[in-house]
């Protein structure tokens, strides 16, 4: 059922998808403030400006997926804003170029900021900061239990020296934190036991630092960079005083870093290319769980249980990449691709648990496991004129996964169980790139594949895929019609699988005349998948249930629309719908089964509808001020909803704003 469960999550999570894919009423786009080059000042020329406004919402419904969606609440913001500043002549005194850009800075969900400084043959600076508000009110199966109200924060530090010299070096520092409240579960205090909210303090951190250097010589290019990773993470769950659980305490800390290297070459003659990549990650990690948990268990005893996680593991990954491009002719191309790639995970990692009241005790070991993976890939590619060519090729890979359980006692890791398996991948490709018509452009190519021991149900086996694209374009009009499918069906001693995904999509563009312009696409996606599933239940004995099947039925349809009109250069409109509906497998109501056969038809299919009409509206006051004011409404509605849980909303939400430059 876990493999229905995560397509049901994948369709949910694709709706915000499909919005972040949307264009937003604001910041205000495309409507220019002041003269376009500028105003000089001394030896520099600055363009400016600056979106300052209030954002409103009005939310009906289930505010907390409003939330995990869209998220946008009232107040004041820097709605977004731009400042170049280029030294006239190209030779400033400290610097020839500075840019800064923002966005929703002020308490918006997703605020982000750029900058750049650099002088000509000396130096770059670049600074690129985002955060975003997470909030995820635990899906429908968990009923909120698996809450997060999070901050995610990134920035990145990149300085080159001599950027426009053969020889450059770089060096830079990226930050990524992660905190915020949540709630997890526990199961206590056997497999059979009773769930217990738990309190999470997410707290988790990422440091890299990195320094390197480019070149050119003699038609080669050359990378070298090395850098060191650090990551810590210091979550702790605690539950005080609740039924059946007196008290709960876990702490879990964690430290790693990976120190590590990368390498690339690249160069071109008349009649070869050549592109080299080598990576080495030595990752190393250190991790402690203490666990302790008091309460009654599911008879009433009393139950008294410690956990203790301990272990340190090495994970080296070393990777390379070859390329080789041939022309022995001026109509022929071939291509050959090697990639190797290795990854262990060596360490002793120590599972304990205490029973304080048995006075049990019970372990786990854990030694190695190893990643292995070689493939080739050629494709020769033959142009008959420059209206058509065709081309060819097979892919080709070998992997194999080694693991090692230690026994748990010191000194004798050769009575742990070692197990090895290889599997070996083929597939062929075709495809042809035509010029029918002027102005037209097709391509159409096929893959076809074969896994001779797939690792798990859903890997790929006995595979093919159909991807056409054909684009119309002239210089006020563009269109263009797409197709794509992937079928795989897979058969493992454990259960068989199949799957069926195909994507249908169109879009057009045209600039009608001067001050009007359309842009409007439509895509359908359709998947299904059906593997078998064996699990237990029931009540009050449980046993295993057998002969089941995992199904899952999408069909998405989404369109945009959009038009802008201005008006004699004094005023802009900007008017646009989106919608996305999945359509499920037809039906409209959630089916009415009892038992097994019930709970697995809520979750075999997911209908939904999503849509997001917007207007937006600039008015030029003067040469270096604009009004603007928007409008969005978000509509989301289940047509039936997991355990008959629905997480429908409706927010009508704008902005008011002035745009400045000076």
């Amino acid at each position: 059922m876990r493999t229905a469960m995560s397509r049901i999550f994948f369709s949910m999570f694709l709706i915000p998808a499909f919005l972040i894919a949307q264009e937003t009423v604001a910041p205000t786009v495309d409507e220019r403030v002041g003269p376009v080059r500028g105003e000089n000042k001394g030896d520099y020329n600055i363009v400016q400006s600056w979106e300052f406004g209030y954002r409103f919402a009005s939310i009906g419904g289930n505010q907390d997926k409003y939330r995990s969606d869209v998220n946008y609440r009232d107040g004041i913001r820097l709605l977004g804003s731009n400042l170049t500043i280029n030294s006239n002549e190209g030779h400033g005194r400290w610097f020839d170029e500075i840019v800064l850009s923002t966005q929703g800075l002020g308490n918006d969900p997703y605020e982000s900021a750029t900058f750049r400084v650099q002088k000509n043959r000396f130096y770059r600076y670049d600074l690129l900061w985002r955060r975003n508000d997470y909030f995820n009110p635990g899906l429908t199966v968990a009923s909120g239990l698996h809450l997060q109200t999070t901050t995610h924060r990134w920035q990145d530090h990149d300085l080159t020296l001599f950027p426009q010299s053969h020889f450059r070096v770089r060096a830079g520092y990226s930050r990524v934190a992660l905190d915020g409240p949540a709630l997890t579960t526990e199961q206590e205090f056997d497999a059979r036991g009773d769930v217990f909210p738990i309190f999470r303090d997410v707290r988790q951190q990422y440091n890299e630092y990195r320094v390197g250097a480019d070149g050119d010589w003699k038609g080669f290019r050359f990378t070298v960079l090395r850098r060191w990773e650090y990551y810590k993470e210091d979550m702790p769950d605690h539950l005080q005083a609740t039924s059946g659980l007196t008290s709960f305490q876990r702490a879990q800390p964690y430290r790693g870093d990976t120190p590590g290297w990368m390498g690339n070459l690249y160069g071109e003659r008349k009649w070869i290319a050549i592109n080299a990549r080598f990576t080495y990650a030595g990752g190393r990690g250190r991790f402690v769980q203490n666990e302790t948990a008091i309460g009654t268990d599911r008879f009433g005893a009393a139950a008294n249980r410690q956990i203790i996680v301990t272990g340190n593991g090495d994970r080296p990954v070393t990777s390379g990449d070859f390329n080789i491009t041939l022309f022995p002719g001026r109509r022929w191309s071939i291509i050959n691709q090697t990639s190797a790639s290795n990854t262990r995970m060596v360490g002793n990692s120590l599972y304990s648990q205490f029973d304080n009241r048995t006075l049990s005790f019970s372990s786990i070991a854990f030694q190695f496991l190893g990643i292995r993976l070689v493939t080739n890939a050629t494709d020769v590619r033959y142009r008959f004129s420059k209206k058509f060519d065709v081309f060819g090729g097979f892919r080709y890979s070998n992997r194999e996964i080694r693991s090692t359980e230690d026994s748990g006692e010191p000194g004798f890791a050769l009575d742990g169980v070692s197990a090895q398996q290889t599997n070996h991948t083929k597939a062929g490709v075709a495809g042809v790139n035509l010029i029918p018509l002027k102005n037209v452009r097709a391509h159409l190519e096929a893959e076809i594949g074969r896994n001779d021991n797939p690792f798990t149900p859903i890997a790929l086996r006995n595979y093919h895929a159909i991807r056409g694209k054909v684009q119309y374009r002239t210089k006020s009009m563009s269109a263009g019609v797409s197709y794509q499918e992937n079928y795989n069906n897979n058969s493992i001693r454990i259960t068989a699988y199949s799957s069926r995904a195909r994507t249908y999509s169109a879009d057009a563009s045209w600039n009608a005349k001067s001050w009007v312009s359309v842009d409007t696409s439509y895509s359908k996606l359709h998947l299904d998948t059906i593997g078998g599933i064996d699990f237990f239940a029931g009540s009050p004995r449980i046993v295993e249930v057998t002969g089941q099947q995992s199904i899952y039925i999408s069909n998405i349809h989404a369109a945009n629309l959009g038009l802008r009109f201005a008006v004699k250069k004094y005023a802009d409109l900007y008017v646009g719908y989106s919608i996305t509906k999945d359509t499920g497998d037809g039906r409209g109501i959630a089916t009415a089964l009892t038992g097994v056969a019930g709970i697995l038809a809520g979750a075999q299919t997911f209908p939904l509808t999503f849509q997001s009409p917007l207007a937006r509206l600039s008015v030029r006051i003067n040469e270096k001020l604009r009004w603007n004011v928007g409008y969005q409404y978000y509509g989301y509605k289940e047509d039936f909803g997991l355990f008959s849980s629905n997480q429908n909303y409706r927010a009508n939400t704008g902005f008011t704003s002035l745009l400045w430059a000076f």
